[in-house]
Formats: C-alpha cells, sequence, structure tokens
C-alpha cells in the first residue's frame, strides 16, 4: 500500500474523517457543538493497521479543528496519544 496515494476525506454528513482502501474504511468520528470538536472514536479495519492511517486521520481531524478555530477534546485514547506525542498539533 502506497500511503501517499491516500486520501483522507471529510464526510461532514456522518460526521468523520474516512480513509478508503479497496472496501475497507478507516475512519475517526466526531461530534460538533457550539465551537467544540469532540473526537469519539478512530477506527481502523485491522487489514490496514500499522500503515499510518490513525495518525492521517488524526492529523487531518486536528487540522479542520484550527482551520475553523474550534476547541479540541478527545474521548479516543488513540486521538489523546497523538496529542500527547504532537502537542504542537493543538496549538
Amino acid at each position: 500500500m502506497d500511503k501517499n496515494s491516500l486520501m483522507v476525506i471529510h464526510n461532514e454528513a456522518r460526521h468523520q474523517f474516512e480513509v478508503h482502501v479497496e472496501s475497507e474504511i478507516a475512519e475517526l468520528s466526531y461530534i460538533l457543538n457550539e465551537g467544540t470538536i469532540t473526537f469519539t472514536h478512530t477506527g481502523v479495519p485491522s487489514a490496514l493497521e500499522g500503515n499510518g492511517i490513525g495518525s492521517m486521520l488524526v492529523k487531518a481531524g486536528l487540522e479542520y479543528a484550527r482551520s475553523n478555530k474550534l476547541k479540541v477534546e478527545s474521548l479516543c485514547w488513540f486521538v489523546s496519544g497523538y496529542i500527547q506525542r504532537h502537542p504542537e498539533s493543538v496549538k
């Protein structure tokens, strides 16, 4: 799998960021409420694990939050871990 060919899609209707690889979909789900985006779940199918797709999703979600001046909250251990490893991502 060529990670450079993967795109993160913002599916606003489903409140999630997605990466599609063949029949598999990895997603980062969120709730948007009064200027705050709360990331609730990152799901990467086992066939796609270990390719950095979860990090791609979180990075896209945090970039969206920053560009829309949203406060970030996380209820997802994966998002929280990413923020701890990359604190500049929420500045």
